[in-house]
């Protein structure tokens, strides 16, 4: 007996638009970060962004909060470290943790990069209605609570 053929109606689907879209969103927002001049990765902005609201995370909370591995981040801040960005603090207590600060070069990157962001964003909301705009993030909001029910599931 054949398998059952299984048919997906890409075009009518949320993901692939998705996926599509935040290519070009991060391809964009690589272009404003050069155009300002930013030696800044998306990945980098986004541990900008998340030191600049709580500095001094560990790395472990820091890889939780921004949805990285472990190996993943220890790269990607060593790569920060030699562009001056963060500082790696080993806590007194417990020497297997390190807590990430930002330097106040980070801190000056960040807020260069505020301009380019804010760019990236009108580009991106233009010719989108406040209306249309709160129900894609309901939307967005809905996709996210789905894939954390599923992973509480396992």
């Amino acid at each position: 007996m054949k398998p059952k053929k299984i048919v997906i109606d890409f075009e009518n689907s949320i993901g692939p638009w998705l996926g599509s879209t935040i290519k070009l969103l991060e391809y964009h927002l690589q272009e404003k970060f050069n155009t300002h001049g930013l030696d800044l990765t998306k990945e980098q902005m986004i541990v900008l962004k998340r030191l600049h609201d709580q500095d001094g995370l560990s790395q472990n909370e820091l890889a939780f909060l921004i949805l990285r591995n472990k190996s993943s981040l220890t790269r990607l801040l060593a790569n920060m470290e030699n562009k001056d960005y963060v500082i790696r603090k080993q806590c007194t207590e417990d020497k297997r943790i390190n807590h990430v600060y930002l330097t106040s070069f980070g801190k000056e990157i960040f807020e260069k990069s505020k301009p380019a962001i804010k760019e990236m964003m009108e580009i991106m909301e233009h010719n989108i209605s406040n209306e249309e705009k709160e129900q894609t993030i309901q939307t967005l909001k809905k996709i996210q609570h789905n894939f954390n029910s599923d992973l509480q599931s396992l």
